[in-house]
């Protein structure tokens, strides 16, 4: 019937919407795992990890992102406070990098 076929145009469309969404918090995920293994190679390199967050508070300035849940990358404010969190870990690497390069060369 023309009820059942409309029902099942509503359903098909919620399921693809919702698999839209896991999809997005995938690369969500994705995006962090790079963050938090960025962080690390940055500080094992001998860079001070302790400028990674300040890049994302600085993206965030002046721009406009869509929602956290449409987006494929997490907010600017997610990034910086994950980052922060892996501050500890990060300058323990750094301490132990055969060399240290501390902030390196500024690119504005």
């Amino acid at each position: 019937s023309m009820e059942d076929t409309a029902q099942n145009q509503a359903i098909l469309a919620a399921f693809g919407a919702g698999s839209q969404l896991g999809l997005l918090a995938y690369s969500r995920s994705h995006e962090s795992e790079a963050d938090h293994m960025g962080i690390r190679y940055m500080a094992k390199a001998g860079y001070d990890p302790s400028v990674a967050p300040d890049l994302w508070v600085r993206m965030g300035r002046g721009s406009t992102q869509p929602p956290e849940y449409l987006s494929t990358h997490p907010s600017h404010e997610r990034r910086t406070a994950d980052l922060k969190k892996l501050m500890a870990e990060a300058k323990k690497l750094y301490q132990a990098a055969p060399q240290r390069y501390g902030l390196g060369v500024r690119l504005n």
